[in-house]
């Protein structure tokens, strides 16, 4: 299975353009959109790492998302830009994914990380709507998937669809 998870609204057109694009070129896509969800920020307890492993204390609706990631081929995040970064909706997203990883620590390619919590290897990959700096953004979330110790599949502007399809077909 492929997993979208969007931040935009379902009436967003460059949404519902992309997600169409997808789902007509990809088998097996399953949506999700974040405003049907409530998920709330992090808050820096590290209960999923101490007091109960992998999962979070916060009870919301991100246990669902946990368990999608790990059963999914690869997953898609559709956010907006603000001020250049990807939007609070998706940052709140991707802070929750901590109960992927574990306390303990390891050099890796001369870096401090985390170990996985699961052998799954993860396959993420950013698209965007709005103005941002490119390679920022793709530095950033290339940096978010070795925390994960996961794949960054890359980040794309909403409107390159063929780069997009391009990256999912061949990942």
């Amino acid at each position: 299975m492929n997993l979208i998870i969007s931040v935009l609204k379902k009436e967003d057109l460059h949404n519902q353009k992309i997600i169409e694009t997808i789902q007509k070129n990809i088998n097996q896509v399953e949506i999700i959109y974040a405003e049907d969800m409530s998920i709330k920020g992090c808050i820096g307890c590290n209960r999923c790492w101490l007091v109960t492993p992998g999962v979070c204390t916060i009870k919301d609706d991100y246990e669902k998302l946990l368990i999608k990631y790990l059963q999914s081929k690869q997953v898609i995040f559709i956010t907006d830009l603000k001020l250049g970064f990807v939007s609070y909706q998706l940052k709140n997203i991707i802070d929750r994914i901590l109960p992927l990883a574990t306390m303990n620590l390891r050099f890796k390619n001369g870096q401090m990380r985390h170990y996985p919590r699961y052998k799954k290897h993860l396959k993420m990959g950013l698209i965007y709507k709005g103005n941002g700096n490119p390679k920022f953004l793709e530095k950033w979330f290339e940096r978010v998937m070795i925390n994960l110790d996961g794949t960054s599949i890359g980040t794309y502007h909403i409107e390159n669809e063929e780069e997009i399809l391009n990256a999912l077909i061949h990942c």
